[in-house]
């Protein structure tokens, strides 16, 4: 193993440099990571509520493929991320 000898270094002054050092790494980092969200799963009434539509409306937009519902079971799910993208721009 080898050593080294800091000569005319005190110890806040290597702290210091450590730190600095670190700080760099972690910023580098901090730039590139991009946590990933937990999806998040609406019911027909959340989204009709989301929406300000009825829930029959909710049905109409499933069948005409705007929603894409998912489902677990006998229950009706849909991916916020999804409801949001699915409203567009008006061309007006």
């Amino acid at each position: 193993m080898q050593q080294i000898q800091f000569l005319q270094t005190t110890p806040q002054q290597l702290q210091s440099e450590i730190n600095a050092g670190v700080k760099i790494i972690l910023e580098d980092f901090l730039k590139n990571f991009k946590p990933k969200l937990p999806n998040e799963y609406l019911t027909r009434t959340e989204v009709s509520k989301m929406l300000s539509v009825d829930i029959s409306t909710v049905h109409n937009y499933c069948k005409r493929n705007i929603l894409q519902p998912k489902g677990i079971g006998g229950r009706v799910y849909f991916l916020r991320s999804e409801v949001e993208a699915s409203i567009k721009p008006l061309n007006v």
